[in-house]
Parts: structure tokens; sequence; C-alpha cells
């Protein structure tokens, strides 16, 4: 990437250990950049980030409603979900509901990636499942479109599928231009490329969609958003970044991997996205702790949570303060 920005900085006793550099926009309900680090116009992969837009066409058809799958359990089609026993009664409740097979699913079985209050099943050697992968949700929803469309729905995750051509387009109207490219993500279906503003323009309008112009995915963002905000551990885990960042009414957000994030501000009208350049997801509370105090919108629980995950110093593995954190000058 050209021109990156230091975003943050992590320090061992007096000597830098990593330096995490990125590009990072705020923009506001006109698009208009208001605040930048970087290159605004770096384009990069929304990896995962791009999850709560592309939930919003199965919401559009209101497919949810047709199959009697509940609010809580429909926030998993914007997730990264981490296994925990809430995510599979959601995702189980999903395919039964919907007549939906995991075997159709096209990535290979997972392990759970959480390591909290069920972490006793790891020990216990429970098997791999694709409803464990992080993705499972989103193909869920993937799924649910493909067939609503009247594509083969085995044929879900492929480039051009009726579902994917639904996805793009709602990628495109909510980021207010254009996909840069496309890819192959990690759960095996297409992943968009976009300017960094238009991530951010994308998360603006989820936090205020009264800026979508499109009336069905307006009406999908009105549905989904205050969901997430109500039933925020579907969208990761148990101490997480992102389950505890969406307890904040006024936020709305989605990580990605490879250091990719975008968040909107209700309140505040403004959408923030930016790319770690070395994928590093471990500088994300420091940027988000230091942006959010910047636009006004750092509550106190917020604020603690943040600093608790690790926003202003790192513990090794004996609990002692082992890295001091530092965010770049806004």
């Amino acid at each position: 990437m050209i021109n990156p920005a230091i975003l943050a900085i992590e320090r061992r006793g007096s000597v830098v250990d990593n330096v995490h550099r990125g590009h990072l926009a705020v923009v506001d309900g006109d698009g208009r950049v208001v605040l930048s680090l970087g290159d605004p116009d770096a384009v990069v992969f929304y990896r995962s980030a791009s999850k709560p837009v592309q939930a919003l066409p199965t919401l559009a058809l209101e497919l949810d409603k047709k199959y009697g799958i509940t609010e809580e359990e429909s926030v998993v089609f914007a997730a990264s979900h981490a296994g925990e026993a809430v995510h599979m009664a959601a995702l189980e409740a999903i395919f039964a509901k919907a007549g939906l097979r995991e075997d159709d699913l096209i990535m290979h079985p997972a392990a759970p990636a959480h390591a909290g209050a069920d972490a006793a099943r790891l020990a216990a050697g429970v098997p791999k499942r694709k409803l464990f992968h992080n993705c499972a949700g989103k193909h869920a929803a993937l799924m649910l479109l493909q067939r609503q469309l009247g594509g083969d729905m085995r044929g879900y995750w492929r480039a051009g599928s009726a579902a994917d051509v639904a996805v793009r387009r709602a990628v495109e109207i909510m980021g207010g231009g254009p996909i840069a490219g496309s890819g192959l993500d990690g759960c095996g279906v297409p992943v968009f490329a976009a300017p960094v503003r238009h991530i951010a323009t994308a998360f603006r309008n989820l936090a205020r969609p009264e800026g979508i112009h499109d009336a069905d995915l307006r009406r999908a963002a009105e549905a989904l958003v205050p969901r997430i905000n109500r039933h925020p551990v579907l969208m990761r885990g148990t101490d997480f970044v992102c389950g505890h960042i969406n307890e904040n009414p006024n936020l709305i957000a989605k990580g990605g991997a490879a250091g990719v994030y975008g968040l909107g501000l209700k309140a505040q009208g403004l959408g923030l996205a930016f790319k770690v350049e070395s994928g590093s997801e471990s500088a994300w509370p420091c940027i988000l702790r230091a942006v959010l105090g910047k636009l006004g919108a750092l509550t106190e629980e917020t604020e603690g949570m943040l600093i608790r995950l690790g926003a202003a110093e790192g513990r090794n593995d004996t609990g002692a303060v082992a890295v001091a954190w530092e965010a770049a000058p806004l």
C-alpha cells in the first residue's frame, strides 16, 4: 500500500517493539472525508467487515420472517461467530426452520474459536463441524438468498451466482461507489475490495439508514442494526471487541480478518473505517479508543472495555504488564 500512516505504536519498556501502520478514514453523511490518516482512497479488502452489509439483501426479502427466524437468530447472518452455545443454537434453529443442510456449506469443518465458558467442550474432544466455522451465519444468509432468487442453492458460494450479484449490488449502494475488485475469502465465497472511505460510508449508512437510497436495503438496515445492539454477543462472542463495541447503542461495528475494521456512529452521523497494514488485530482497541475519543463518542463503559481488552497496555502470560500502547495523534 502507498503512504500508510502510523496508527498505533507498542513499546516494551522504553523501546518501540512494533509500529502499526495503515489507513483510516472518517466520513460524514455526504461521504466526505472529515478525518484521515494515510490514504482514505487506499483500496483494501472488506473481509468479514462486510458481513452486516452482506446480510441486508436476505433481510430485504424478509426471509427471516418467511422462515420464522427470530431477531436474535438473524444477527448471526452478520456475525463472525466464535462457536459458543448461543451461536450454535441460533445456527441450528435457522437450518432447521429453513430446511437447510449443514453438508451444503462449502467450507471444511472447523473447531470453535472461543476460549471462554464453553471451552470444556474442546477439552472433551468435540468434533469439528461446518457450523462451527465463524462464517457459517453469512453462508446461511447466502443460501436463503440464492434459493429465493431462483438459483441452485448448492451454488450459493460461486462468483456470479444470484446471491453474489445481489450482495455486490448492496455493497456498492451502501459504500457509495463501485467495488474496486474482488477475490476469494477464507471461507470460500467472493470477498470485495473498496477504498477505505467507501467502507466508512457503508458503516455510516448502517448507523443512519436514512442515507440509503434503496428503500429495501434501508428497511433491512433499520431492522438489522437495532437487533445487533440488542444481541451483541451474537456478532462474535464473549470478550471479543465486536461483541462489546456493539453493546453501545450509539455504535454499529464489525471487524474483519487482516486488520480491517468498520464502525458507524449514530448520534454523530459519521462512519469510520481503518486497515492495519500488517494485518494485526491487536491494535484495534488502541485505535478505536483514540478515534472514538476524538469524535466525542467514547463513553465511560466503552473506554473501560477497550482498556480491558488492551487499548492501553498488554499483559504477558504471567499477568504482568509487558506492552504499552500509544495511538497516533489525530
